[in-house]
């Protein structure tokens, strides 16, 4: 793990193998040594990007050279269109991803969680800096157009080769998505030739096969790989035991990246992904027939006078969940000595079917919600840069999405009296309906370097929505990093943020459909989700101490008008939208990395508050007392954790038969949000929490090599190695439906063949 506030570590520590960039960089002081031309090499984050155009020879509209060669140029040459300069960056390589739990084979979103201020939340969820998700992904500097919200994670963490979540005030080419960008830069056949075939397992009935395989062909590179993961904790267990009941998850997934050069300045590249999921919701044993949904019941309700069953047994549900998720993005790219620019069309299809059970949901809930959402989208995307001289820098560019949901619900529901009680057998009701959105936003900035230790970067984009409401805004930005000393770095900045609402999350219902039911709600009122408009301010300074020691400091700051947030409610575990009135997040955060030889190590450790006021659309979705609490106090969100930490260290040394590596990684959270009630009886809707928890792993892994291309690689994980006991949910809360613990202590192994 590594904070990248002056710029990014090009130089591997001794015994550890060069990622793309490192490898690139050293290809290019060899041509330089030769008197070919030199490559840019990228820089990250609070570092002023280098000008493509320099006097280093780093010019675009070279004279080909080894095919390597010329897609280093072209990788670079893209990294300038789309640089960070002034955000919050924080990077894992491929190597720094072995010395986590699971390494290639981890879900990617656990890689997230050693960054800092991102804290782990229930059925897959990711907080940054105490936002809802709102996380934009970007692979090979592309949008990746957003999918229905599901449990799992479509992305492998196996097709990357690096990974660098940006936040704070991000530069305007940034939009739509904007408490984090998880920007993905893949593995590619010119760099990583070869393929490694093997699978891994462990506890929980854990089995994932995997192959991998990337080369080259003339000016064609490929890089194609897939898993298949099945395991018995798809979904965080309800209960504290060690296993859980009915919760079996069956996963594959497969990716696709094909790039042809078609000359020295320009090629053209497809990346792809499949992505089909099963899902078994756990069930809790011995729980009693429900409560009627209005709060004027408070003894279980015989829903069984209307069924045919006396009698079911809570873990005997049979709930379902599938996910499907596909997208293809198709991009061109062209430098032309000061000019790079990139376009790219992309598609996306995605959907997600929750089944109750039909029978145990009725007995147990009065309600079964058969849901089933479908999302089909499409859009384009340019961004470009020009060097107009040696310290200053354009880029403009644009993007446009427009996506269409279809929504079909069948709900069964019991007719009730004023009093919650059924007053006869259920029926169906039915809800359909098609939502669709268009997106466009457009923007131009300038970098510009007045002094050598200083760098401003200016500009605004103009975001548009129209998804039932039609809104837009003007967004200025601005960052200034100044570097007093080498060894110093210190950034300040500002960004005006438009977040429009989830399409695929926007609820459509008609409530008064559900009045006199065992669904009906207790606020009537329905306005529709908006967007967010926000102010942000970000202030951070970088120090290396010594050689390999470096520490950031950063603190944040958010106002918001409309602050978009989510929730599940009701039984199907599918996420919808409302919005505060206002919002207010800050925080703290700070990171600290190691690196000598084959030792490194870091810790991070943030200070987050995140809190709403009054409820501005959705309101249907809560019950009247919280409503009437929340429109005239501050309350905290459910995804506020005051303290998050991750922590970790690693050792690698290779001897003439291979390499041997060793870790050890933590994990820390204060817990994340839950209600509170006072000794009078009320509630204070998020007032409270669930206590803290921590959780350990350690693991190695050892490679034997077998010829000049060949070795096997053995790994052994073991995780939650005090086997705590912790919960992430317990149940309450706003927008909290169900208690979720962590996953408790398990052993896995894996075992591949790299050719």
């Amino acid at each position: 793990m590594k904070t990248t506030f002056p710029s990014r570590r090009l130089q591997p520590a001794r015994g550890e193998s060069p990622s793309r960039n490192q490898r690139l960089y050293r290809a290019a002081i060899c041509l330089a040594l030769l008197g070919g031309s030199g490559v840019t090499v990228a820089q990250t984050t609070n570092a002023p990007s280098v000008p493509a155009g320099a006097n280093s020879g780093s010019g675009t509209n070279a004279v080909q050279l080894q095919d390597v060669t010329v897609v280093g140029k072209l990788d670079t040459a893209r990294n300038q269109i789309v640089p960070a300069l002034g955000a919050s960056s924080y990077t894992l390589t491929e190597e720094q991803i072995k010395n986590l739990p699971g390494g290639e084979n981890a879900n990617f979103n656990t890689l997230l969680l050693n960054t800092p201020s991102m804290a782990e939340d229930s059925l897959g969820q990711l907080h940054l800096r105490g936002e809802h998700a709102n996380l934009q992904y970007r692979i090979n500097d592309v949008l990746l157009p957003e999918g229905l919200t599901g449990f799992g994670n479509e992305l492998d963490t196996r097709f990357v080769d690096t990974v660098s979540v940006l936040t704070g005030t991000l530069p305007a080419q940034y939009g739509f998505r904007t408490a984090g960008i998880v920007d993905i830069h893949t593995k590619s056949g010119a760099f990583d030739q070869g393929g490694e075939a093997g699978v891994y397992g462990g506890s929980f009935d854990t089995i994932k096969p995997s192959l991998e395989l990337g080369g080259s062909s003339g000016n064609l590179n490929y890089y194609v790989e897939g898993t298949f993961n099945h395991n018995d904790l798809g979904i965080e267990n309800p209960t504290s035991s060690a296993t859980a009941i009915h919760d079996t998850t069956e996963q594959g997934k497969a990716f696709a990246y094909l790039s042809y050069v078609l000359d020295p300045t320009s090629r053209i590249s497809f990346m792809g992904s499949l992505s089909v999921a099963d899902y078994q919701l756990p069930n809790t044993p011995g729980l009693p027939a429900g409560a009627p949904s209005t709060p004027t019941g408070v003894a279980p309700v015989p829903w069984t006078t209307f069924l045919p069953v006396s009698y079911f047994d809570s873990t005997a549900l049979n709930e379902t969940q599938n996910e499907q998720n596909n997208y293809a993005i198709l991009a061109y790219q062209k430098s032309a000595g000061d000019f790079n620019m990139q376009v790219a069309a992309f598609g996306r299809s995605s959907s997600v079917h929750f089944q109750p059970d039909q029978l145990g949901d009725l007995y147990f809930n009065g309600v079964a919600s058969d849901v089933d959402r479908s999302l089909y989208g499409g859009g384009l995307e340019f961004d470009s840069s020009y060097e107009i001289r040696d310290n200053n820098t354009i880029r403009a560019g644009f993007m446009l999405s427009d996506e269409e949901v279809s929504v079909h619900t069948v709900t069964t529901v019991f007719p009730v009296d004023d009093n919650g009680n059924p007053t006869g057998g259920p029926f169906p009701i039915s809800d359909d309906g098609v939502l669709h959105a268009l997106f466009g936003g457009v923007y131009i900035q300038d970098e510009w370097k007045p002094f050598d230790w200083a760098t401003l970067n200016f500009g605004a984009r103009w975001d548009y929505l129209d998804a039932g409401v039609d809104e837009n805004q003007p967004s200025p930005r601005v960052n200034a990093v100044v570097t007093p000393t080498k060894t110093t770095t210190l950034h300040a900045g500002y960004a005006r943020y438009f977040t429009p609402p989830s399409e695929e999350l926007v609820q459509a219902p008609t409530v008064a459909k559900f009045n006199g039911t065992s669904n009906a709600a207790e606020v009537q009122q329905d306005d529709p989700p908006r967007s967010e408009r926000a102010n942000y301010f970000d202030v951070g300074a970088s120090q290396k101490i010594i050689k390999g020691l470096q520490v950031g400091v950063d603190s944040y700051y958010k106002t918001a008008v409309n602050q978009l947030d989510d929730g599940f409610f009701g039984t199907a575990l599918i996420p919808a939208n409302f919005n505060y009135a206002q919002g207010r997040v800050y925080g703290v955060e700070t990171s600290i990395t190691y690196a000598n030889a084959g030792f490194s190590a870091y810790a991070n450790v943030a200070w987050s508050v995140a809190q709403g006021r009054e409820w501005s659309s959705s309101q249907f979705l809560f019950d009247q007392a919280d409503y009437n609490y929340v429109s005239h106090n501050w309350i905290y969100l459910d995804h506020d954790q005051e303290v998050t930490g991750s922590f970790g260290a690693a050792y690698l040394w290779k001897h003439p038969s291979g390499s041997s590596r060793v870790y050890v990684n933590a994990l820390y959270g204060s817990g994340l949000r839950t209600d509170l009630v006072n000794p009078d009886g009320s509630v204070v809707p998020n007032g409270g929490s669930v206590p803290a928890y921590f959780t350990v792993a350690i693991g190695a892994e050892q490679t034997f090599k077998l010829g000049p291309k060949q070795y096997l690689k053995a790994r052994l994980d073991i995780a939650n190695i005090s086997d705590n006991i912790y919960q992430l949910r317990n149940g309450s809360g706003v927008g909290v439906n169900a208690s979720q613990y962590g996953a408790r202590f398990g052993i896995f192994g894996g075992l591949s063949l790299v050719f």
